[in-house]
């Protein structure tokens, strides 16, 4: 895809994935809240509100590469989502 192209389409990625990326950040600042409390109150994290925060944390930064045109690597929902950051992702 010509360069242009792809600044345009970025444009369209960022708005869509900007909008779903923020509503799932209300979830995890509420989950981030239920989690401290659960782990106050049990001594322990629970390991899928902390996956479910970690799932958010790779898409961001998949976006924010992608929208800083250090990557071509569309994030979600125009890619699957990843459990965690691979070394692909690190190194591009």
């Amino acid at each position: 895809m010509a360069e242009r192209t792809e600044a345009l389409m970025r444009i369209v990625v960022g708005i869509v994935s900007g909008i779903i990326l923020s509503i799932w950040k209300l979830l995890v600042q509420v989950v981030a809240i239920v989690h401290f409390v659960y782990v106050l109150i049990s001594g322990k994290r629970h390991k899928k509100l902390a996956n479910f925060s970690n799932y958010w944390n790779v898409q961001v930064y998949k976006y924010l590469r992608y929208m800083t045109f250090t990557t071509n690597n569309k994030p979600f929902p125009f890619s699957k989502i990843e459990k965690e950051l691979t070394a692909k992702d690190l190194k591009k």
